[in-house]
């Protein structure tokens, strides 16, 4: 089997934010504030690299505004002088003509000046609070690629699988990280055929509590661990027994791979949740 990753990328849906998000207004305040602060250090570089006071930057933006035919294009001097200084409670969000009309005066792509306005992205591994597309779509660029590039490895594995599911080397996958990043090996056909050997898998580290039965309905939103044994690295799912002392390795109802009850914490130890997956589809 292949391992171009031109079959399927599966998130399990697990985010890392609730949805109510209690200190959202601040930290909605905060990007704001280190926006404008951006922007304005960049805008006040800007002009002075050019030579050109407040009043001739209006004066510009005011020919332009004739040229475009709105005069939503003026950036005042007033306007220009807050913005620069950082004075964020006298500046409403930057505006896009006005974006527009400064990078034509500075002969910038305006790119280089949305780039300052964006807040910085949040940093998930897994799903994040947009979400993905409603229709299918190739991901080239942005936030979705960004994430791409976090929960995938750089160097993907060539050849076939290895015997045994292993953990991938290299980068940051490392016992420091949150996440830790394996591959399935041709041995471990314990979710077989829903998690096939070659899968990638990517297991949160902080999420390690097996899961009650009562928290899914069905096979496909039932947690997946990534689980370390004497006799190796497993993928599959957990049924904790015995008042959580013994834990059980369960395996898909198709699957060729079978356990008995393993001492928790001694015989098998739980390496994280199993929260993003790729696997080719390639026979």
């Amino acid at each position: 089997m292949g391992h171009c990753l031109t079959g399927t990328a599966i998130s399990t849906g697990v985010s890392d934010f609730p949805m109510q998000d209690a200190d959202f207004p601040n930290r909605s305040r905060m990007f704001k504030e280190v926006t404008l602060a951006d922007i304005g250090k960049l805008l006040r570089g800007f002009r002075q690299e050019w030579g050109l006071s407040l009043r001739q930057v209006k004066e510009r933006s005011e020919i332009l505004a004739q040229l475009w035919g709105h005069s939503s294009h003026v950036v005042s001097f007033s306007y220009l002088a807050k913005l620069e200084n950082g004075k964020h409670d006298d500046v409403q969000d930057m505006a896009v003509s006005k974006l527009l009309s400064l990078s034509e005066i500075y002969s910038k792509e305006p790119d280089a000046l949305l780039s300052a306005c964006r807040p910085p992205r949040l940093n998930t591994q897994t799903k994040d609070p947009l979400g993905g597309p409603a229709t299918t779509q190739l991901i080239t660029e942005g936030r979705l690629a960004d994430r791409a590039s976090r929960v995938l490895p750089d160097d993907l594995p060539s050849g076939p699988p290895p015997g045994k599911t292993s953990l991938l080397v290299g980068g940051d996958n490392s016992g420091r990280n949150r996440y830790r990043r394996a591959i399935v090996g041709t041995s471990d056909l314990t979710l077989f055929p829903m998690i096939r050997p070659g899968t990638l898998l990517t297991a949160d580290t902080y999420q390690r509590a097996i899961a009650p039965r009562k928290t899914y309905t069905n096979e496909f939103d039932r947690p997946i661990y990534l689980l370390d044994t004497r006799e190796g690295y497993v993928c599959g799912w957990c049924d904790l027994e015995q008042d959580g002392t013994m834990l059980r390795i369960v395996p898909h109802p198709l699957g060729q791979t079978r356990f008995g009850l393993l001492k928790y914490g001694k015989d098998v130890e739980v390496v994280g949740r199993v929260v993003f997956v790729a696997m080719s589809l390639d026979s």
